[in-house]
């Protein structure tokens, strides 16, 4: 039998691509989705999507999704806690799950970050896009049916006017050269409205977008 795994989902397009390589691979199940969610705010964790729309997706993607909740102010200890706390609840409700999988593409700290993390959960970690061409994959989201929208700004990183956009052939166009083309450096961030897997598109509208900590530009989906 195949491995059944969980994959770690923000909702954008990284994780979108990283759940079509898995659905791919005729070695690998997808069994569920796993998302931080911050409680007080009743949104994705660092993306700033609306958890109902963040349910939508789930419900799009024919998948059981597992929130592990966050709180504002949360620290690395209270994260790593939280989400290992999550992952033994997911494995109560989908005991056969074996690995985690992340939507990581080439930040080498990262990926060992998550191999350390779940080195103490008896998952196994996988990374189905890891070590992807960013400008060549940018370019196959778009042209592969996927729509997104870039719902998060790093401002020190990337000019706030890019919050609101959608994830499109203009503006990889228009990106800066220092940018990569699909924020793995935490440049910006993206919500995924339809797309392969999706078994419908996730309606929405643009609402405004607002400055938080002094360097995030957040663009709010309803």
């Amino acid at each position: 039998m195949s491995p059944r795994v969980a994959l770690s989902w923000s909702g954008g397009k990284d994780s979108a691509l990283a759940l079509l390589a898995l659905r791919q691979d005729p070695g690998m199940d997808v069994a569920c989705l796993v998302t931080s969610v911050t409680t007080e705010y009743d949104r994705v964790s660092v993306h700033g999507v609306r958890r109902s729309l963040l349910r939508e997706q789930a419900n799009r993607l024919g998948l059981p999704l597992f929130e592990v909740p966050l709180p504002s102010s949360c620290t690395n200890a209270a994260y790593e806690a939280a989400f290992l706390d999550g992952l033994r609840e997911m494995r109560r409700s989908v005991p056969d799950v074996a690995a985690v999988a992340f939507g990581d593409l080439f930040l080498e700290d990262v990926r060992a970050y998550r191999e350390r993390l779940l080195a103490r959960s008896g998952f196994a970690p996988l990374f189905p896009v890891w070590g992807r061409d960013t400008a060549l994959l940018s370019r196959e989201f778009v042209r592969g049916g996927f729509a997104a929208r870039v719902v998060c700004v790093d401002c020190t990183l990337l000019d706030p006017s890019f919050a609101g956009r959608a994830y499109d052939a203009s503006l990889l166009a228009d990106l800066p050269p220092d940018v990569d083309p699909c924020g793995e450096r935490g440049e910006f961030h993206t919500f995924v409205s339809e797309g392969p897997g999706f078994s419908a598109p996730v309606a929405y509208r643009v609402g405004t977008t607002v400055m938080r900590e002094g360097r995030f530009m957040f663009c709010d989906l309803e």
